[in-house]
């Protein structure tokens, strides 16, 4: 396990790991080494990258390595994770994004073509695009309307 200073809990690690990439601490600190596809962040012992400050949740959120890019998933923390300055519910994360776990931020540091990634994967709609179509447009009941055309003149506006 490491801590929040990047540090091995209990001692060296033994055996060889591979590392997946790192999150750098903006404003100083060593690098938190990634060494597994799917990482759980918090406070509590059990997270697999413990960060021991109090407005971290006990299970922050998740890291994980899908085709050879890596994506967080806040886990309902209470003082949120965000990309980029954007409070995200789940994101794929970019090498040289920001990561914010509460308000600790970490540079993002991998290679998505030396972890398997072939080709740009296909874009995910962000959470916080959510709210950017109606709720008949995401039922597919109503298309979007082009920005330039005009509301239906037949029926009076109220």
């Amino acid at each position: 396990m490491i801590d929040s200073s990047g540090s091995f809990v209990g001692g060296q690690p033994s055996g060889s790991y591979a590392m997946y990439g790192e999150l750098q601490p903006l404003g100083g600190g060593d690098p938190i080494p990634l060494l597994k596809t799917t990482l759980l962040l918090g406070r509590r012992e059990s997270a697999d990258i413990v960060l021991r400050f109090p407005n971290v949740s006990g299970s922050h959120c998740e890291l994980s390595l899908v085709d050879g890019y890596w994506y967080v998933k806040d886990l309902g923390s209470s003082n949120g994770t965000k990309v980029n300055g954007t409070r995200v519910s789940e994101q794929r994360l970019e090498p040289g994004d920001t990561l914010s776990v509460a308000k600790h931020e970490y540079e993002v540091s991998y290679e998505p073509a030396q972890l398997g990634a072939t080709a740009a994967p296909a874009e995910r709609r962000a959470a916080n695009d959510l709210f950017s179509r109606s709720l008949l447009e995401t039922a597919g009941l109503q298309s979007r309307r082009p920005a330039d055309a005009k509301p239906d003149s037949r029926r009076p506006r109220r």
